[in-house]
């Protein structure tokens, strides 16, 4: 099965190399890797000229989530394309060939798969990514989320619909609505899995979710984000946090950063819905809400082995 990978980065060079190394060491192999590179000043494109890729250059100040991949997009001659950030890298050898395999079904449009943290990861970032992306696969899910760090796509639908170049973030979110309106399917592949590297300070979290919030009232206008759920949700999710770092022996360690990024996650959201703005309640759960007291384990159980990376 031939794909293209569109991996959109900037100032990635810690990490450019290690994608694509896993690139390299996949079952699939025919592919087409173009890199989006909007401005890099540290050697990510010249890490990524040591490889097979395509470089596509978009200037700084033309940037937008949505305009980076169209533009990627534009360049990618295969119909399966996969999206991934540079700072993302595959777990196992057949992480291409679990995220293509729902296209089998016409009516699937996109796909995306799990991710999860690397070691310095912060710990409620752990949680999202843990309720964001469920140890089961959904061959067809019923609500629109999706992430475009580790996804893929029919270039034929982009062509139809192309990725909103004027929202400030949650482009994936807006595209894989539109899809969905049109009776398009969404799949969920959670043996697609992928190491989500994030070092954010909480001006940096703070920033991403008033950004996302400001693109999510825009996509859900109706949608409220009040005061108050600034409030419940933060205690709520800090709460949730410190229980299961409790569980796993670390909270100590983790409290400190559980309080701040919770209060920036979601001072954040306050900050940047404003407005109020529609959205079905399960979206808002996924988006927002804690995840349940029960334990889970953060460690899928497969057969494959993983990459060795350096």
């Amino acid at each position: 099965m031939r794909c293209s990978i569109v991996i959109r980065a900037y100032n990635e060079a810690r990490h450019i190399g290690r994608l694509l190394d896993g690139i390299m060491q996949q079952t699939i192999q025919d592919v087409e890797i173009i890199v989006v590179d909007s401005g890099s000043t540290d050697g990510t494109v010249e890490i990524a000229s040591r490889y097979p890729t395509r470089l596509v250059h978009i200037a700084p100040q033309e940037f937008t989530f949505g305009r980076s991949l169209n533009r990627g997009l534009q360049a990618a001659n295969s119909d399966l394309v996969v999206i991934v950030s540079a700072h993302v890298y595959p777990v196992y050898p057949d992480w291409l060939e679990r995220l293509l395999a729902p296209f089998a079904d016409a009516q699937v449009g996109l796909v995306y798969g799990k991710q999860r943290g690397a070691p310095t990861t912060k710990f409620s970032e752990r949680q999202i990514f843990a309720h964001w992306f469920p140890e089961q696969s959904q061959p067809r899910q019923a609500h629109p989320f999706c992430n475009n760090a580790n996804a893929a796509i029919r270039r034929s639908l982009w062509e139809q619909q192309p990725y909103d170049e004027t929202l400030t973030g949650l482009e994936d979110l807006a595209w894989a609505k539109a899809i969905q309106d049109a009776g398009h399917a969404i799949a969920y592949v959670a043996e697609a899995e992928v190491i989500h590297v994030h070092q954010e300070t909480p001006r940096g979290v703070y920033n991403r979710y008033r950004r996302e919030a400001m693109a999510f009232k825009r996509i859900f206008p109706k949608e409220a984000f009040s005061f108050f759920d600034f409030l419940r949700l933060s205690v709520g999710n800090i709460l949730s946090d410190a229980w299961h770092a409790a569980r796993q022996g670390v909270l100590l360690a983790s409290l400190s950063s559980i309080m701040w990024f919770r209060l920036a996650q979601f001072w954040g959201a306050y900050q940047g819905h404003r407005h109020p703005s529609p959205v079905t309640e399960q979206l808002r759960q996924t988006f927002y809400y804690p995840r349940n007291l029960r334990e889970h384990s953060d460690a899928s159980r497969r057969d494959v082995q993983p990459i060795q990376y350096e």
